[in-house]
């Protein structure tokens, strides 16, 4: 384990053998979404909040999302429908818990699932948390500066399954190097390597492939129209020096979503991770607040 204070546990998530981290017996359920970089999991994403959560008096879960961590990589749990593959197997998750209502909330691709569910399934979300996501910019035509340079997407695209690969990568999306560490970096090459892995990956990519040139598959993913009609108190937070998604994308994103309340920290993609104690707090007091 990357930490104390939480737990590994596996449920049957609609047939699908799901590994999750979990803290807190008691209070409120909290559901956390990692983001889509390579390695990611559960554990990995919310290490710091996860204890945080149980000792304020929260049930926290943070599902290893299809094709990442240890959770099933199979054929018959491959996201075959991308990104809405990644929505539906939450949903699963949360149904095989028995969870009536949740807060819920998710870094980077996470903040995508996150926010669809909660469109999808309004009735199960209290309130929701969002962190830095060039995925919901994309969802709602956001520019992205500097794509084709970015060395986050770079190391993304160029990752070679190697522990070197993977360090550059995660230098690429926190801005505290002392972070990334070698348990770390270790950790995460190893749930790439996993058998079924690279496959999952492969038939998620394929999807976006087709989405990007059949009008209804973006249309199923698009958030132009529903995520400025979101009815549910949401707080987005972006790092000041994302160097990943820019912190110019999430200012766009809340001038057409007024609703939504958008805060800066110091940081780089996941603040949860570069500034753990005051991203910490912030997500508390929001969901006490309800």
């Amino acid at each position: 384990m990357l930490g104390t204070g939480y737990y590994s546990g596996w449920i049957l998530a609609n047939g699908v053998r799901t590994h999750y981290s979990w803290a807190g017996t008691e209070g409120p359920a909290v559901v956390m979404l990692h983001g889509g970089g390579p390695g990611a999991s559960g554990e990995g994403g919310w290490r710091f909040m996860l204890p945080a959560l149980a000792a304020a008096g929260f049930r926290a879960f943070a599902p290893d999302q299809l094709s990442f961590g240890e959770t099933d990589a199979r054929p018959h749990a491959w996201p075959v429908l991308g990104h809405q593959s990644l929505v539906n197997h939450v949903h699963d998750f949360i149904e095989a818990l028995c969870l009536d209502e949740v807060c819920i909330g998710g870094n980077s691709q996470g903040a995508y699932v996150a926010a669809k569910y909660s469109l999808d399934h309004p009735e199960k979300v209290r309130r929701i948390f969002l962190i830095g996501s060039g995925t919901i910019a994309t969802a709602m035509k956001v520019p992205w500066p500097g794509l084709e340079t970015n060395p986050g997407m770079l190391a993304i695209r160029n990752y070679d399954y190697t522990e070197a690969g993977m360090r550059r990568f995660l230098n690429a999306i926190v801005s505290d190097p002392s972070t990334v560490t070698d348990q770390l970096v270790r950790h995460r090459t190893q749930l790439t390597l996993r058998p079924g892995i690279r496959e999952a990956r492969t038939a998620f990519e394929q999807y976006a492939v087709k989405m990007r040139s059949e009008p209804r598959l973006w249309e199923r993913f698009s958030m132009q129209d529903a995520l400025p009609k979101l009815a549910i108190p949401t707080r987005f937070i972006w790092g000041k020096q994302d160097k990943f998604a820019p912190m110019s994308m999430g200012e766009q994103i809340a001038e057409r979503c007024r609703s939504i309340q958008f805060e800066t920290v110091d940081g780089g993609h996941q603040t949860q991770t570069d500034s753990p104690d005051q991203v910490n707090r912030m997500v508390i007091e929001f969901f006490r607040a309800s």
